[in-house]
């Protein structure tokens, strides 16, 4: 609950449609549930009534937009976490059934008391709206990962090699949790890549042979589902390498490390979840190229 929200889901477009779908579901629950309350004064048959859930729902609509907008506002201000946007997710639904209980209370003039309709609001505030957040949130983020790992791809570039009979250069493409291209580099020259919270470092060797880093919001789970069949290999949870690069699987007390061919790059350990599809990658002898 303490790691940063993907910023995927605090997208303009992400935001308006979870309130959006959030209202729709709301306006459907409160309608199947109205014929078999009866204390509920919201309705659409009597003109009255109408006027009040209309003014109702307007008010609650306004909520939930000016929250989401400060949500969009601030989120280069700082990193939100799973516990802080389920915490503010929760606000709104009080803050909609405070405003539920005011109506009824002291507009309806209801006889039940502030406290007994108000637990009641929630209860059916936490159905209207967090069920919707869940569904909503579940579909950006499986949208969000299918549409990177449809991006992110291994494709054959053919040099000139005038006339060598050179083999086609491969070509990595990395984009971030948005969907925007941010790195390209020739497999090559690509080393392996670093899990850092919500961001991956890639290390990769420059024209002049140098070691470098690139870093990208992006999580280490959707560049292994993006590149399987290919020489990137998850070696750890931390950890994917390019096997073409790798010369040396040892094993010490510790466990199994890879030996990268660049003295400059500590070893990369092997945990046992992944130590049984490395060792049978070096057991074929299977390090070309991508």
């Amino acid at each position: 609950m303490n790691k940063k929200i993907p910023k995927y889901l605090l997208g303009k477009y992400q935001l308006l449609g979870t309130v959006t779908f959030s209202i729709l579901f709301a306006l459907v629950f409160l309608n199947l549930y109205i014929p078999f309350s009866d204390t509920a004064w919201f309705g659409l048959g009597r003109s009255v009534n109408f006027l009040f859930t209309a003014g109702f729902m307007f008010l609650a609509l306004l909520v939930l937009v000016a929250s989401r907008v400060v949500m969009f506002k601030t989120q280069d201000m700082f990193d939100m976490t799973y516990l802080e946007y389920v915490l503010w997710c929760l606000g709104e639904v009080f803050l909609i059934c405070i405003l539920y209980t005011f109506v009824t209370v002291d507009v309806m003039h209801s006889s039940e008391s502030s406290m007994h309709v108000f637990i009641r609001a929630l209860l059916y505030g936490m159905i209207a709206l967090v069920i919707p957040y869940i569904i909503s949130g579940m579909f950006i983020a499986i949208v969000e990962k299918n549409r990177t790992i449809r991006l992110m791809r291994c494709q054959s570039k053919a040099e000139d090699h005038s006339g060598s009979g050179g083999k086609p250069e491969s070509q990595l493409t990395f984009f971030d949790n948005n969907g925007a291209l941010k790195f390209s580099v020739s497999s090559s020259d690509l080393y392996y890549i670093e899990s850092d919270d919500n961001y991956i470092n890639l290390w990769y060797s420059d024209r002049k042979g140098n070691l470098k880093m690139y870093m990208i919001r992006c999580r280490l789970k959707t560049v292994e589902d993006s590149f399987k069949g290919s020489p990137l290999l998850r070696c750890h949870r931390k950890y994917i390498v390019n096997m073409a690069r790798a010369q040396v699987l040892r094993k010490e007390k510790e466990g199994y490390f890879i030996d990268l061919d660049k003295e400059q790059i500590d070893p990369i350990p092997v945990s046992k979840t992944y130590a049984d599809s490395i060792i049978g990658f070096f057991s074929r002898g299977s390090r070309t190229g991508v």
